[in-house]
Order: structure tokens, then sequence, then C-alpha cells
């Protein structure tokens, strides 16, 4: 995978941050010009345009912090909403003027969407975190078959542009699931790619819409897929459409690598409660097995630091000293205790002790 270079720190911000602290420069300096700060990623927005019958793409003018990124990374995104600080994960597609897009979707009582697709304006600021994630393209891939849902199509974007800009190098099939037509994003721009480029296919399944809908991905032909089995599959979208096309496809291809946006539902036999000591504020909860430990601590009014809620960030991650985790995407469970638990993706199967 191709390294992001890292920026130098320059004389002139050492000798500042010998003077004054980060916090008290960008306190001021953010008064002159909103995107001034001594080290912080920031961005402007620069433009909204409608994606889809209830999503928005957002263009994001980054300042001179801004490390970069790889397609196919995500970023974490910061707002400010009533006062707090708040954080989501987004997977952007990186623009050829050094802007970054985002597709947001306005999810029933998602504080941080909602605002983006519907509050935010021309002219706001909001802080980045640097990329992270590993459904990137390495220089020599294999030929790929993408698997995109819902939102899962935005990082699978970037990764079709970025080879269309390098000339389609790898034979591409993309499959892209949306309830009808109208909640599909990015649908001509991705055909025109695909007009552009014969090596690239792309085909839409509605699973709403018509007489006859479309199958599901554990259960749609691949029959036109050449060379299955040799192929990389990148997949990306809910919790529910990544578990399955895991079943169907690991350890059938060559590579299979996923990420999911949000968690699968309970599965059987993960019911009933547990205990969960917090070592370090001394406190003892009653959480539910088949809940997400993050999930589990908030609606107990806690606010433990977090990221993207995919598990890929690690902003979650805490010591343990005791107890069993399932890891609520592929069903894994570890109670090894030297391994930090990532709380967006563990869901507690015994009592536990976290240091927290």
């Amino acid at each position: 995978m191709n390294a992001i270079p890292v920026p130098k720190t320059s004389w002139r911000q050492r000798a500042v941050r010998r003077a004054v602290s980060p916090a008290l420069f960008d306190f001021w300096a953010t008064r002159l010009n909103p995107l001034w700060t001594l080290e912080q990623p920031l961005a402007r927005l620069v433009s909204r345009t409608a994606a889809s019958r209830d999503a928005v793409t957002l263009v994001l003018r980054p300042n001179r912090h801004w490390q970069g990124m790889l397609p196919g990374q995500h970023v974490n995104i910061g707002v400010e909403i009533e006062g707090r600080r708040l954080v989501r994960s987004y997977s952007p597609t990186p623009l050829d003027d050094g802007t970054l897009a985002i597709t947001v979707k306005a999810m029933p009582g998602g504080v941080v969407s909602g605002h983006l697709a519907k509050a935010a304006r021309i002219g706001d600021v909001v802080t980045l975190g640097q990329a992270f994630g590993e459904m990137t393209l390495p220089s020599d891939t294999d030929d790929l078959l993408l698997l995109a849902a819902g939102s899962g199509i935005t990082p699978m974007r970037a990764l079709v542009r970025s080879l269309a800009a390098r000339g389609m190098p790898v034979k591409v099939d993309l499959l892209y699931w949306a309830r009808d037509r109208a909640d599909l994003c990015f649908v001509d721009e991705l055909n025109q790619l695909a007009a552009t480029h014969p090596r690239l296919r792309v085909r839409t399944l509605l699973t709403r819409a018509g007489v006859e809908p479309e199958r599901r991905v554990d259960d749609v032909s691949l029959e036109s897929i050449e060379d299955l089995q040799a192929r990389r599959v990148l997949a990306c979208g809910p919790g529910g459409f990544v578990e399955a096309a895991r079943g169907r496809l690991q350890g059938y291809v060559a590579h299979f690598d996923a990420e999911a946006f949000s968690t699968p539902a309970t599965v059987e036999g993960e019911a009933g409660e547990v205990q969960v000591h917090l070592a370090r504020s001394g406190r003892t909860l009653t959480l539910a097995r088949g809940t997400s430990l993050l999930e589990g601590l908030e609606a107990q009014g806690l606010r433990p630091r977090h990221g993207c809620r995919m598990g890929i960030c690690n902003t979650c991650a805490c010591g343990r000293a005791s107890g069993t985790v399932r890891h609520t995407l592929t069903g894994d469970r570890d109670s090894e205790p030297s391994t930090p638990v990532r709380l967006c993706v563990s869901a507690p199967s015994t009592d536990l002790v976290l240091d927290l």
C-alpha cells in the first residue's frame, strides 16, 4: 500500500510552539481566519449538491495541516452542535483540486448526519482527523469485485475514480445495491466511467423496485464475474450486508476485505445481561449481551471516546482486565486480557472489567 507523506514541522512552527500553546494560538488565529491553526487539520465547506433522494455531497477544502489520504480510506470529521464537538467517520473522495467530497445521508436519530445533510452551510468549518483504514489498492492489485450497499458506495467511488485515472489497469466489477432508483448515488458518473473503460462493469440492483426486485448479496447470481475465485473482493455497507457477503465469498475468492458502517442484528443465543465494571471510575453497569459496548455505555449516559463506530480507527479501544467479548461483525470471541477492546464492535459475552 502506498504511504501518505508526513509533512515536516517547520522551524517557524517549532518556534511558535515553544512560545505559546497550540490551543491558545488556534483560539486567536481562527478569529482572523477560521482555517488558521498551528497544527489542527480543518476544512471549510465550499459546496453542497444533492446526491440522491435523501443524501447530499459536501465538498470540503482542507487547510495546510491536512496530510492527504488514499482512495478508500476514512476520515473522522468533527462538527460543533449545540456547544458539543461530535465526531463521525466518513469516506471522502479526493478531488483533483485538493478538496474532499463526502456524501452524507441523514440517518434516523443521527445527530451529526442530520446536521451535515440538512443544516450545514457554505463556509462552515469542520475538524479533520488523519486518514485511516485498510480498504485501499496496492499498486499491483488483482482483478476486483466491489460490493456496495447504501452509503457503502462512497469508498467504492473513490477506488473506481483512482483506477480510472490510472487507465483501469485491472478488471473491475461493481455491484451496487439500493432500495430503488431514487436512493442511488453517483450512478451517472459510474456508468460514464464504465462506458469509457471497457474493463469496468457497473451493475445496480434495486431490492424494492419493480415487479421482481433484485436478489440480495447472499443470493445474487455471480456467474457473469470472470475468474471469480481469483478476484480480490471489497465489500462495504450495513453490517448485515457485509456479514452476508463474507459468509458467501470468504474462503472462496483470492482475498476478501470488508468494512461495515452498522452492526448486524443480535445473534441467536446472545440474550441476557452482564456486569461490566469500569476500573478507573469504579462504576459497575448492567449491559445487554447483544449490544455493542459503546452503545451500552452511551445508553447509561457515558461518553467514551470514539470515532468511526466501525472498528477501524481504534479511537474507542481500551484495556481489559478480564472477561470475554464477541466481535459484532465477525462473531469471533476474544478473552485475551492483553488485547485492547474496540468498544464499537465488541459486545460483552461475559462479565467484564474494562480500563475506563
